[in-house]
């Protein structure tokens, strides 16, 4: 792969109180590599000898419960710092990062961590604000399955999708990435039954359309009064 251009990483809030020489610095320690649809970055557990900044593409952050059942707990974005460990105390990846497009990452060898975060204070101020917004994200999502019912917890799951990667398609707000109603189901807590019977009946009313992996949410207002939040 061509070397790099600072251009990548001006515009992203770790680097972007940074100049070009101390970006080049950065990048030139960088390794790139590209990742196929539905391929794992590195898996829950693994000892984290890498941290990553995404430049293209989503991933999906799996948590596996003790009793063995997948649990799709975050969605990570274009321009996202991951596998972030060492801002956890952690020398293990807590959750399996798998690719849900084809995808490409920049990585770092965990021993710059220190070296990062102490020479380059926006990045230590952004992987905080990182961590506090996934934590805050996390909380949200176990209110809900500790509190709402089915039909609004998964209306609440496609509206974050939709606000975290949607596109404008004709005839609504597409979900950017391949997802299928096995991944919402291990989203939100319930059967792939149940969410194939919602999917189905806000299909008919007019609310969203799914096929061939792809959802697109069809009356943004409506899916938000099911969500429960306020419009």
């Amino acid at each position: 792969m061509a070397q790099l251009d600072e251009s990548l990483l001006t515009d992203l809030p770790p680097f972007s109180a940074l100049d070009r020489a101390q970006i080049r610095a950065i990048l030139d320690q960088a390794t790139p590599k590209r990742y196929d649809h539905e391929s794992a970055i590195f898996h829950e557990g693994q000892d984290a000898d890498r941290f990553f900044l995404l430049l293209d593409g989503y991933l999906r952050v799996i948590r596996t419960t003790p009793e063995g059942e997948q649990i799709i707990a975050l969605h990570i974005s274009p321009g996202q710092l991951f596998g972030i460990a060492p801002a956890l105390q952690r020398d293990t990846y807590p959750a399996t990062a798998m690719a849900a497009t084809e995808s490409l990452a920049l990585s770092w060898p965990v021993r710059l961590w220190e070296e990062f975060t102490q020479n380059y204070p926006s990045f230590a101020t952004e992987t905080y604000k990182t961590l506090g917004a996934r934590l805050g994200e996390m909380q949200t999502r176990i209110t809900e399955l500790a509190t709402q019912a089915v039909e609004r917890r998964v209306a609440a799951a496609l509206l974050r999708l939709v606000s975290q990667s949607g596109r404008k398609v004709d005839g609504g707000v597409e979900i950017a990435f391949p997802i299928t109603r096995q991944n919402i189901s291990e989203m939100t807590g319930t059967t792939l039954h149940t969410v194939s019977r919602l999917l189905s009946a806000w299909e008919k009313s007019g609310i969203v359309k799914s096929a061939r992996k792809r959802i697109v949410v069809t009356d943004p207002h409506r899916l938000l009064l099911l969500s429960g939040a306020q419009s």
